[in-house]
């Protein structure tokens, strides 16, 4: 099992919206970068995530399962451009802000650390179940699959 941080803008895609899909889940569409488009390619069903809120409140707040492996993402005719089907797993009972985790010496390394813009990223085992603990969630729930 990989580990990985899908961000969105809560106020175009919130976690509350990705809780509502349901087991059915929701594409991870629209995504238009070429780094985080090969990172969904790698992903497989079972991959765990964390739920990022950019912009507005830049924090984890939550822990996404993959449900569908990279497909063409139907937001476009352009065959360049793939996604993956994620659902919502459960809440971050504190969520984990930017700040924190750049506060932390242990998650210096960290993709969201030196690339913040990137969309879709891969995340460490040992950065996710830190910022599990950071957060009040037991990783060993968060991390199993």
């Amino acid at each position: 099992m990989r580990y990985w941080l899908f961000k969105s803008e809560p106020n175009k895609w919130s976690f509350d919206h990705q809780k509502k899909a349901g087991a059915k889940g929701q594409e991870w569409d629209g995504v238009r970068n070429y780094q985080a488009r090969n990172f969904m390619r790698e992903m497989a069903v079972g991959d765990r995530g964390f739920f990022y809120h950019s912009n507005e409140g830049k924090e984890v707040v939550g822990i996404v399962e993959v449900i569908g492996e990279a497909h063409p993402d139907s937001t476009t005719e352009d065959a360049r451009w793939e996604c993956v089907d994620i659902k919502a797993l459960m809440d971050m009972p504190e969520p984990v802000t930017l700040d924190a985790i750049k506060a932390e010496p242990k998650l210096k390394d960290m993709v969201l650390v030196n690339n913040s813009r990137l969309s879709v990223q891969p995340v460490e085992p040992t950065e996710f179940r830190l910022v599990c603990e950071m957060g009040g969630l037991d990783p060993g729930t968060a991390m199993a699959g």
